[in-house]
């Protein structure tokens, strides 16, 4: 087999694994929390639970760009074999989780953590092991068959997380250590280094303050998401608040250290290559547009399409990933089939093209009503993975192309430290939209609801009080959110609720029906903003230029020096015959 085969086999299998983990929680926190006996939507559990759901996806984020650059000094094959190694032992580690109740929570967000560093090895040098192993006429393919794997893990680790977690919570850990064995052996042994480690000092303030920074600035994003105080949501809690001013004033901090570094972390005369910046801006813009909505279509499926159409909110974690394949099947036909296109007509044209159908695919879904018919709702999400699809291969393709072999592991890890922050920021920005909508409707819609259902008018109103998170993350999770809300409420208040009206009000269609037109129109206005995102990804995309590849233009300028200096020596030539001739 030739080695290029090998090192797409590996790095797709090391994807695959890593994004599986990235979403496999979703839908098994219920089990794992029961297994540890804590309720996730209790009081203090709730910060673990965020820690869990979202603390993978801050550490590898802050890490990407680290690790790149360490690839480029050390050897990238080297690190991303670390990388296989250090995430199945984080795997191990989580599946023999030892305590339980609160001990047992912070156990797991270690050992996620542990597994999140490994992540972040193998996806910051996957791309720059491709880069290397392919020519450039035939990268674009081969970044396009690794990122539907990244896709694809992403969609299986929902399906994963139900089936498993019915059979033992430890199983959701566990079956990630066979996978990690193989390729941690595998790589070992037939991956080797084809580009040239470049010693450097390790930029010491660069790495510090850019990764404290980061992790701060997205705490602070995720935290921003929870109640605080009397608010729906924290955006004005002095911890959130204080997070993300600390967070940015440390990355300004960086850039300028960046600027004066003798080895920088951050390499910012890449961005002074056109094809870069302009892949790397429509790469962010793009995550931005995605990264939320991906959620709230998940939270539509679970809160409210899936109970009208007779699921138990226990069934639809595991139905609503089954209701997304469609997205997953466009970007899988469309994925390597645009980066083969790209290999042979460049980007541009089908990264711009791909933006601009994913645009209309929101509009799109901003149309549906809340009880829509299926083929519709799957027909979209077919042609937002197309779209998708057509423009990740094709980007990530013109990114690599785009610069120096010494400098691919920190452009590598670049690009995806900008499409991790891109998602984290649309989550905050999507989330907020919302909440801050339903916070605005919801309250009145669900006081009359239950009044007109026969619950006193004082319960009616406690759990009107109660912030819409609480409803949202309860149905996510795949709980009853009614029963979610009335658990917070003092037992005589639940007491004060005939049997009939609690009947009525815990039914599968209650809720939906209730929270609908307020979650509706929230999700339009995000949609709306996902398609103008789309857009301006279009025109980034647009702006990157012809195609351009690093060793066709560096060969190019090596064929001219030689030209110009073959001229010369002919121009001195004719000028010494000419003066013997005189």
């Amino acid at each position: 087999m030739q080695y290029k085969w090998i090192a797409l086999s590996n790095t797709t299998l090391g994807v695959l694994m890593a994004s599986i983990n990235g979403n496999i929680l979703l839908i098994s926190i219920p089990a794992i929390f029961n297994g540890i006996h804590l309720n996730p939507l209790s009081g203090d559990a709730f910060q673990y639970l965020l820690w869990l759901l979202f603390g993978y996806n801050i550490i590898t984020a802050t890490l990407l760009v680290t690790f790149g650059k360490l690839s480029d000094m050390f050897g990238r094959v080297k690190l991303y074999n670390m990388g296989f190694l250090i995430f199945t032992i984080g795997s191990i580690l989580l599946a023999l989780t030892p305590s339980t109740g609160a001990a047992g929570a912070i156990e797991l967000i270690l050992f996620r953590i542990v597994q999140a560093i490994g992540g972040a090895f193998l996806f910051a040098n996957s791309a720059a092991i491709l880069t290397d192993a392919f020519p450039h006429n035939e990268r674009g393919k081969a970044l396009g068959i690794n990122q539907v794997a990244f896709l694809v893990g992403s969609l299986l680790g929902l399906l994963l997380g139900g089936v498993l977690a019915v059979i033992d919570w430890r199983m959701v850990f566990l079956v990630s250590v066979p996978v990690g064995i193989i390729g941690t052996v595998w790589s070992y042994f037939k991956l080797r280094e084809l580009g040239k480690p470049q010693p450097a000092h390790i930029d010491l303030y660069g790495n510090a303050t850019f990764a404290i920074g980061l992790t701060l600035l997205l705490i602070g994003v995720t935290y921003g998401l929870l109640p605080y105080g009397n608010s729906a949501m924290g955006w004005n809690s002095p911890f959130v608040l204080a997070s993300m001013l600390f967070g940015a004033l440390l990355l300004v901090a960086f850039i300028l250290i960046e600027k004066k570094a003798k080895d920088p972390m951050f390499r910012l005369e890449l961005f002074r290559i056109r094809m870069f910046s302009a892949a790397n801006l429509a790469g962010m813009l793009g995550s931005m547009a995605r990264g939320g909505v991906f959620l709230l279509l998940i939270i539509l499926l679970q809160g409210i399409w899936l109970p009208l159409h007779g699921y138990s909110f226990s069934e639809t974690p595991f139905w609503s990933g089954i209701y997304m394949i469609p997205m997953l099947v466009g970007f899988v036909i469309m994925g390597p089939l645009s980066g083969w296109l790209s290999d042979k007509y460049g980007a541009r044209f089908l990264a711009t093209a791909g933006m601009m159908i994913s645009a209309i695919a929101f509009i799109l879904l901003a149309m549906l009503p809340f009880n829509f018919t299926y083929f519709g709702f799957a027909s979209i999400l077919l042609v937002m993975g197309l779209g998708s699809g057509m423009f990740a291969s094709p980007n990530t393709a013109s990114i690599m192309n785009s610069v120096p072999p010494e400098n691919r592991g920190a452009a590598s890890g670049m690009r995806a430290t900008l499409q991790n922050t891109g998602s984290t920021a649309s989550l905050a920005i999507f989330f907020t939209i919302v909440i801050l909508g339903l916070a605005a409707s919801l309250p009145h819609a669900l006081s009359s609801a239950m009044v007109s259902a026969g619950a006193p008018h004082t319960v009616a109103t406690d759990v009107a009080n109660i912030p819409p998170t609480s409803a949202l993350f309860g149905a996510f999770l795949g709980y009853n959110p009614v029963k979610s809300m009335l658990a917070q409420l003092p037992v005589n208040d639940t007491m004060a609720i005939s049997n009939s009206t609690m009947a009525t009000i815990t039914s599968t269609d209650w809720f939906p029906n209730t929270i609908a037109p307020s979650f509706m129109k929230s999700l339009d206005v995000s949609f709306y903003i996902g398609a103008m995102l789309s857009f301006l990804a279009a025109i980034a995309s647009l702006f990157r230029g012809q195609r351009y590849v690093h060793e066709e233009a560096s060969l190019e300028k090596a064929i001219h020096a030689e030209d110009v200096e073959d001229e010369a020596r002919v121009r001195k030539l004719e000028e010494g015959m000419n003066r013997k001739r005189g």
